[in-house]
């Protein structure tokens, strides 16, 4: 027998199971129709520049997702991400190039050296919280871009290093038009399972530490697995999309690891909204798009991200996505009643 959702008035009543049926319909209705419009991009502006920059905002957005996972539920801050990043990529360039190794084996290694880099790094450090943790890993990004800098045989140095064509079953991923779609489909997986994790059980025990981390561990959640569990995550995706971006580009050099990188990564999940998943994806196009907006003036480039980044901690303090999408709800819950 269906549990029953009585509405305020007392006179009607809707199964639940069917109220929950319809959100699901409806949020992955609307997925499918974004995703069907995004198909359609390249097909009518056939412009490269403008499929280069959505293909930049598409990496630099499953890295935001990446964050907002982190940051979102655990509370956890990473300022060290653009060395994960940075770590992915020259993994599966050099994997893939000096050592001629299939670049799909290589993307993979790359993805795995990745998580258990960053499994490391959550043992080491995710006892600590706060400013505390920021630091450690904004250490953590710097050694690497030393590191990355420093041994040319390996990285060729500050100058970088050139990056072998993906290759998959004997097919070569070359062409903006190509890699559109290579990235859209890693966006959208990364999106769907990003959603369906949060709304899990998993899910909610994460959302509790960033809320209440003390009640949490009374309710026998293990607050240290989960935090370990959600960093590893959170890293391998970068460094997927690391790896992907050196294919993509065709070279990389050690700025990908600056500290401006990841400082960028963290606006695009606090612009956004941290916590949401679209509001990283909006984060992320924000941020992108700024600097190809601002060509003709790039010396102002950093005083405006600065002064969107003090607007919506201000006025939007959730982020443009949650106090948008909690507006919107009350506004029309009062016309409702």
């Amino acid at each position: 027998m269906n549990e029953l959702l009585i509405k305020p008035s007392g006179v009607a009543a809707v199964p639940i199971k069917s109220v929950i049926g319809q959100r699901v319909f409806a949020r992955y209705s609307l997925l499918f129709v974004l995703v069907l419009a995004l198909a359609l991009v390249p097909i009518l502006i056939s412009n490269s520049f403008y499929i280069a920059v959505a293909n930049l905002v598409m990496i630099n957005a499953v890295v935001a997702i990446s964050m907002t996972l982190l940051l979102g539920t655990t509370g956890q801050l990473s300022l060290g991400h653009a060395g994960f990043f940075a770590f992915g990529a020259y993994v599966s360039a050099y994997l893939g190039g000096p050592q001629g190794l299939p670049t799909l084996l290589a993307l993979a290694l790359a993805v795995l050296g990745t998580a258990v880099l960053g499994w490391c790094v959550a043992r080491l450090f995710l006892r600590l919280s706060g400013y505390y943790l920021a630091v450690a890993t904004l250490g953590i990004g710097m050694m690497l871009s030393i590191v990355l800098r420093n041994e040319q045989h390996l990285t060729g140095g500050p100058d970088g290093m050139s990056v072998v064509p993906f290759g998959v079953l004997g097919f070569s991923l070359q062409g903006e038009m190509v890699w559109y779609f290579v990235l859209l489909f890693v966006l959208v997986f990364a999106t769907v399972g990003s959603y369906n994790l949060l709304r899990s059980p998993a899910g909610r025990a994460l959302r509790t530490l960033h809320d209440a981390e003390i009640a949490a561990t009374s309710v026998g959640v293990d607050v240290r697995g989960y935090k370990v569990r959600v960093f590893v995550l959170s890293t391998a995706l970068t460094g997927l999309m690391g790896a992907l971006y050196a294919h993509y580009a065709g070279f990389i050099t050690p700025a990908s690891a600056s500290f401006t990188h990841s400082v960028q990564f963290v606006m695009m999940a606090v612009i956004g909204g941290i916590g949401s998943v679209a509001g990283a994806v909006l984060g992320a196009v924000i941020v992108t798009l700024l600097p190809n907006l601002l060509a003709g003036a790039a010396e102002y480039e950093v005083l405006v991200v600065g002064l969107i980044l003090l607007s919506t901690v201000l006025l939007l303090p959730r982020g443009m996505v949650p106090t948008l999408t909690a507006w919107y709800r009350g506004r029309k819950g009062r016309k409702a009643s």
